[in-house]
């Protein structure tokens, strides 16, 4: 605001040779060139167990029966920058690390994704959509981050977006696993608040619509159901699948926060603040079967975002991670006992403990469908210095 004034009082008073006025372009500059330094760190200090979940390939199918979609590429990094958004994006990697130090997995275990092709988003997302992310103010609005606004925008696509599209391709890939085996699930996704035209709240990509799509145009379902149990209500997936039969959405959140207006899902179930374990699970209990009975689903796309605990700073409430492991297992196990295919995605969750009460629950499933619960691929270790670093 302060910009004309002074460039009224910086005149041919000045000696030559001296700029007028400070230019935004040093900013960028400087923040390219510690970005770039970022990388050349990142790139050093990357520990062997990322490394190997880098290059996309099959993995290892727990008791023929769950499999895990993990990537390095769904690590963002932008010299550090990132660390101001209120979402922990370093919780999938060390959901991923704990998995491997804990003994339940190791990386040769995982499925690699590719990253999700631009004839695939555009099953969902319009061109004009594709187009806007090429403008990295546009981007930093869809991403509520700022700070991104003054970046370049190759290395926005490259540090931040390039991990949305791998993501997405994870949920594709989890897609498909889960038709052939029964579960399977992507520490990463459930961007459930992007639309066909736009992004928001750090939503890009609308990752479970386009895998829905893909799994359509592939022949190998026919109908699907998202159940979404975020503390935020999935609109944007409402709008991507509205007025379609094949189709359908079961949103369970709290009514009084993001996103306002609420779309509409077939089905909205909106919970008052403060509500805990015992009537979240109580409602989900009545509801859940009825729901998919209604659905007939070929299969299920569980939105499983954590911010439905208790101290969540965007949300208020107050389940347990006993609760929310307890909230999973109930879609999981209904669905297994209907042998109907289901696809476990991460979405929200923005505590400090968010990444725990996700590891908990898929340590869960693990165990209780993935043959881990007597034994362990590999010895537990401690995480090495790198490990620490790169996850902090």
């Amino acid at each position: 605001m302060d910009k004309p004034e002074m460039q009224t009082t910086q005149t041919t008073t000045e000696p030559a040779g001296k700029p007028k006025r400070f230019r935004p372009m040093r900013l960028v500059l400087m923040l390219l060139i510690l970005a770039s330094l970022w990388v050349g760190v990142c790139c050093v200090m990357t520990p062997a167990s990322m490394k190997r979940v880098k290059a996309p390939r099959q993995g290892r199918v727990y008791n023929n029966r769950v499999a895990i979609v993990y990537s390095k590429h769904y690590q963002m990094s932008m010299g550090g920058l990132e660390k101001l958004h209120s979402f922990d994006i370093r919780k999938y990697a060390r959901i991923y690390l704990k998995l491997n130090t804990d003994g339940m997995l190791r990386p040769e275990d995982v499925f690699v994704p590719e990253a999700v092709t631009e004839e695939q988003i555009l099953l969902v997302h319009s061109r004009e959509f594709l187009d806007s992310l090429k403008d990295s103010p546009t981007v930093a609005r869809y991403l509520e981050a700022p700070f991104a606004a003054a970046v370049p925008n190759a290395l926005v696509d490259a540090a931040i977006l390039n991990a949305f599209r791998y993501s997405t391709g994870g949920t594709i890939m989890a897609g498909r696993l889960a038709l052939k085996h029964g579960v399977a699930i992507n520490i990463g996704g459930g961007y459930h608040h992007a639309k066909p035209d736009k992004g928001e709240g750090f939503c890009i990509y609308a990752d479970m619509p386009i895998a829905i799509r893909v799994l359509q145009k592939e022949k190998l379902i026919d109908r699907a159901m998202v159940i979404d149990l975020d503390v935020h209500q999935g609109n944007g997936t409402a709008v991507c699948l509205a007025d379609d039969k094949s189709t359908f959405t079961f949103s369970m959140h709290q009514g009084n926060i993001y996103p306002i207006p609420k779309a509409k899902s077939d089905i909205d179930i909106e919970l008052q603040s403060g509500t805990g374990d015992k009537k979240f699970l109580s409602i989900l209990r009545k509801k859940l079967g009825k729901a998919i009975d209604r659905a007939r689903p070929d299969i299920v796309f569980l939105q499983a975002g954590c911010d439905t605990l208790k101290g969540d700073p965007l949300a208020s409430l107050s389940m347990t991670q006993e609760g929310i492991v307890a909230r999973d297992a109930m879609v999981i196990d209904e669905c297994v006992k209907r042998d109907l295919p289901v696809v476990m995605t991460l979405g929200g969750g923005y505590s400090k403990q968010a990444w725990e009460v996700q590891h908990a629950s898929i340590e869960r499933t693990l165990k209780k469908y993935g043959g881990a619960a007597t034994q362990t691929p590999h010895p537990r270790r401690a995480p090495t210095g790198k490990e620490k670093l790169y996850t902090k």
